[in-house]
Order: C-alpha cells, then structure tokens, then sequence
C-alpha cells in the first residue's frame, strides 16, 4: 500500500510511505523515525535533514538489508551504528560531509558507497570484518595517500572506485586477488610501481584518466580487458608495456602526449582503440585485424595509404577529424569492408577520397578545401545515408553525381559559397523529392535579375520554373519519390 500513514506490518510512522515490499521511504525528518515495522529490510532516508547516526537509531531493526542515506548533510556516523544490523548488504552514505570512514560496520555488507564525502584518509582498523564486501566507492573524497596494505581486510572486493579524490602516492602491493574492476581517474598518480599489480590477477577494467602518468605501467594484470590511461602525460605506447595484454579489448589513450605507437604493438583482441588528441603525425599501423574502431582524431596526421589500413578488415568506425590530411590515397580503404563510418571533417582535403568502400553509411567531409563533387568519388557509396560537405567551398552541385546515392537521408551543404543558380534549385528540388533531409534555406531563389526590378526578378523566376520542368521528367520525379530506404544500417547521426 501507497500512503501516508499506510499499514506495513505495523503503523507506518509520519512523513513516510510504508510499501508491501518491506520499504519504508521518509521525507523532510532530521532523524531516523520511530515507530517503524522491525521486518523492514529497506529504509531510504536520502535528500533529508539527518546530521548523524547512532546505534539507538536503528535499534530493534535487525532484517535491515539496505540503508539508503544520500544528501542529509549527515556529519558522523557512531562506531558501531549499524552493528546489530546482521543482514545488512548495502549501505549508501554518498554526498555527506562524512570526514572519516564509519567504524564498527555489519560483517555481511556487500555494497558501501561513500562518494562525495570529506574523507582523508583510509585506516585499516576500519576494514576489519568487511570481508564480504564486493564494492567500495570512495569517489570525490579528499584522499591524498593510499597504502595498498590498508584495504587488505576486503578479500572478496570486486570493484573499487577511488576516482577524483587528490591521490599523489599509491604505496605497495595491492592483494586484492577477486578486483575485477579498479577505477581511480582524476587524481594526480605520477606512476605505479609494477609490484602495485601482482595479486591483481582477476583484474579486467583498470581506469587510470586524468592523472599525471609519463609512461603505461609496467607488469599490468594479463587479464585486462579494458585500459583507460586518457588525459595523462604518456609520449609513447611501446610493445614491452602492453605486449602481454592479449586479452585486452578497448585501449583508450586520448588527450596525453603520444607521438609514436609501437609498429609491433599487434593485441590479438583489441577491438577499439582510441588515441584522440595526441601528437600523432602518422596512422598506427600494422594493428590487429579484429580491430572495430579506431579514433585518431585531433591529431597531426598529413597522409592516409593503403599501406597503413590494409590489415584492418573488421574496422567499422574510423575517426580522422581535426588533422592535418591532405592526401587521402585513392582507394586507401579497400580492405575495409565492415567500415560504416569515415569522419574526415577539419582536414585539408581537396577532393572526396576517391574508391570509398560501399559499406559506408555516413561519410563527414565537414570544414574541408572541396570546390567540387565528381561522380567517380561516390560512385561505390550504394549504402550511404548521411553526407555532410558543411563549410568546404562548393559552389556547384552535380544532380549526376548526387543519384549515384540511391539510399541518402541526410546531406549537410550550408557554409559553402554557392553560386545559386536554377541548376542548384533543380537538385535541391529534386533530392526533397526523393526525401533526402535537406535544408530548406539552400538557394531558394535562383540568381537575381540586376537592380531592383521586381518585374524583371519574376521573369528570372519563370524562366528557372520552365527550365526545371524541362530538365526533369514527370516521370523521373515520381520515381525518385518512391526510394526506399532501410533502417537497419548504423550511423553517427549528429549535426556536427
């Protein structure tokens, strides 16, 4: 039952709503109600008035499984407040002003959140017994040291999160030998011995972004899947870091200081890797064929050949945004024939690369040096369905061209110096007619009789209406309405 004042199995106190679940939720109390069921297993409290916790509090209480206490302002929680709890699993103190870890906790916890808090420091006392906890987040503290040894109490620990606190020392080995996960960005760790890393031999996520790091870590766990080292300092990723990560899926190393990948740096699993915001000035190459996507946007990469994606037959996203490439070798892309999706938008590229694979879908030239589209370049493109040529500097349009895109949804044209003609009015017409999402504003009006003769402005627009009923059949208009277009391709869909 939903009410105030509703029935659990007792009373349900004021300000609360008793649920047949055994929940008790209560809003706008500065303390923990009385009166509530003793069979209650979940008590959220969260976004009240609550300054702290006492054993007293929860006294009688024994089948608490979940105490939920988010946002109260809450300042101190008793040594021992919630040990007469047995069956408590879970228990979220997060966004407080909590400057210690709470003492004294319930043996069976599994799940403590502590995120957001002012806590300093982490003493081993404080871990004793908690040796069925699985996760500890200690997010946006204040932390500034961390001695592995301390958390050595948690031997069933299976993610712990340390992120944003102000970690400068990490200290010894952490034996932590369940950890699946471990995730602490945004601190300022310089470096991580390899002896950190010894007993972490189920660790498949480590998430190191935003820190100070000069070089990847030495000795990683073999059973990484997952690595995050973006926003550091790294100047190079080398085979005899990484080598042995053959489990490794995603490497993501983007917005640090890399100008070299290693040539032999061949993972068998990696799927994604992403190395956005570097100083790059050639292609990685030489990576593993199970490669899916890849990312070395905003960089300084001048060139794109064949040699360097040949290996890559599995590759469906490739990012190239904000380099420096002016040749784009034709038919560079010829062994990717997964690839979905090309963004080559802030570049120097004078044309359309030329021998595009027809797997394409959405192909982003946006910001480029491109004064015309021949039909040679989107003649393989059977499958594309989002184009965009924003901010290059066309000023003609090919219908010839154009219909060699049977499936286009989408073509993105303003911020070209168009030279707005009937022709330019003809296609534009003539993809709307064929529903190709285009914007109206594109020359609405064909060129301008001189002056200001409105009579004279009119003629020019019969003569561009007689000429466009001319160049385009009746019959050609009603076919084109007709196109069919398929859902069932994937493509970045932004206005970018």
């Amino acid at each position: 039952m939903h009410a105030y004042g509703g029935i659990c199995s007792n009373a349900c106190p004021k300000k609360c709503v008793c649920e047949h679940a055994k929940s008790v939720q209560c809003f706008r109390v500065q303390g923990v109600p009385s009166g509530i069921a003793r069979d209650v297993r979940r008590l959220n409290l969260g976004y009240n008035h609550i300054k702290d916790l006492k054993s007293r509090d929860f006294s009688g209480l024994a089948s608490l499984e979940e105490v939920i206490l988010p946002s109260c302002g809450l300042e101190m929680v008793e040594a021992g407040a919630f040990r007469a709890q047995g069956n408590l699993k879970i228990l979220e103190l997060q966004k407080n002003k909590l400057r210690h870890f709470p003492r004294g906790l319930p043996h069976s916890l599994e799940t403590l959140k502590l995120a957001n808090n002012r806590i300093q420091s982490l003493q081993e006392p404080a871990f004793e017994g908690l040796r069925r906890l699985r996760v500890l987040d200690l997010q946006n503290n204040l932390i500034t040291n961390l001695r592995a040894s301390t958390l050595s109490p948690l031997v069933k620990l299976e993610c712990l999160y340390l992120d944003g606190n102000n970690i400068e020392t990490v200290q010894g080995s952490l034996r932590l030998t369940r950890l699946n996960l471990l995730s602490m960005g945004n601190n300022r760790i310089p470096s991580l011995s390899s002896a950190f890393f010894t007993l972490l031999q189920s660790l498949a996520t480590l998430r190191l972004p935003g820190n100070v790091l000069v070089r990847v870590p030495h000795d990683l766990p073999q059973a990484l899947s997952s690595l995050n080292l973006d926003r550091n300092q790294i100047r190079a990723l080398r085979s005899r870091e990484l080598g042995h990560l053959r489990h490794l899926v995603a490497l993501s190393v983007s917005h640090n200081k890399l100008v070299s990948v290693d040539g032999s740096l061949r993972l068998p699993n990696l799927t994604v890797l992403e190395v956005s915001g570097n100083h790059l000035r050639t292609l990685p190459s030489r990576l593993t064929s199970r490669l899916e996507r890849l990312d070395c946007g905003q960089n300084s990469i001048q060139e794109v050949t064949f040699q360097q994606l040949s290996g890559m037959r599995q590759l469906r996203h490739l990012f190239l945004e904000n380099n420096t490439i002016h040749h784009f070798e034709a038919n560079a892309l010829r062994n990717c024939m997964h690839l979905t999706n090309l963004a080559l938008e802030q570049n120097l590229l004078a044309a359309i690369p030329e021998g595009l694979p027809e797997t394409l879908v959405r192909l982003d030239l946006k910001g480029n040096r491109i004064e015309t589209i021949q039909e040679r370049e989107l003649m393989t493109l059977k499958r594309l369905q989002v184009l965009n040529l924003r901010n290059n500097k066309l000023s003609s349009l090919s219908l010839s061209a154009l219909e060699l895109l049977p499936r286009l949804r989408k073509v993105y044209l303003d911020g070209n110096p168009w030279n707005c003609s009937c022709e330019i009015v003809r296609v534009k017409r003539r993809l709307q007619a064929r529903k190709v999402e285009i914007r109206s504003e594109l020359c609405n009006d064909p060129i301008r009789a001189p002056g200001d003769d409105w009579r004279a402005y009119l003629r020019e627009q019969d003569k561009c209406e007689e000429y466009i009923r001319e160049t385009v059949p009746q019959s050609q208009e009603k076919n084109t309405a007709h196109i069919e277009h398929t859902d069932n391709e994937e493509y970045y869909d932004y206005d970018a």
